[in-house]
């Protein structure tokens, strides 16, 4: 007797679902990222030249360290928020922004602590700013 082979069936999973919510979440991810374009900026480091004038008045120098921390007049910052800044300098200048605020940041910190210490001190009212550079590497000459 001859009996018909009957035909394998192939069990499988069906993944055209599973392709359709893969492709609406790329479609949803897509379209809610905001993309940001950073950007670097290649800055030189002016170089002083002449000699430092010894007829500065008093004044209160933020210096910068590589790391990004701060210390005012030689006394380190507990933290880098700008508000540890805003009172050590209310603290320090007693209520007198007439006086010279000199501010020296390493040439490796990041351009972001500077600029978080200028408006930490247009916050407490000063508006006589300077900003020192490094000296001239010698030549060995």
């Amino acid at each position: 007797m001859k009996f018909r082979r009957q035909r394998k069936t192939e069990q499988g999973v069906n993944l055209t679902p599973l392709i359709d919510v893969v492709f609406l979440l790329l479609i949803f991810f897509m379209v809610s990222t905001t993309f940001t374009k950073e950007t670097h900026l290649e800055v030189s480091l002016p170089e002083a030249e002449g000699q430092p004038n010894p007829d500065l008045p008093d004044s209160i120098e933020i210096v910068i360290a590589r790391d990004g921390s701060y210390s005012i007049n030689g006394e380190a910052l507990v933290n880098r928020q700008p508000e540890t800044i805003v009172k050590a300098l209310n603290l320090i200048s007693g209520g007198d922004t007439s006086i010279p605020l000199v501010i020296t940041a390493d040439a490796d910190a990041t351009h972001q602590s500077f600029v978080t210490a200028a408006d930490a001190a247009g916050r407490a009212g000063f508006v006589h700013l300077s900003v020192t550079s490094r000296r001239p590497e010698s030549t060995g000459q």
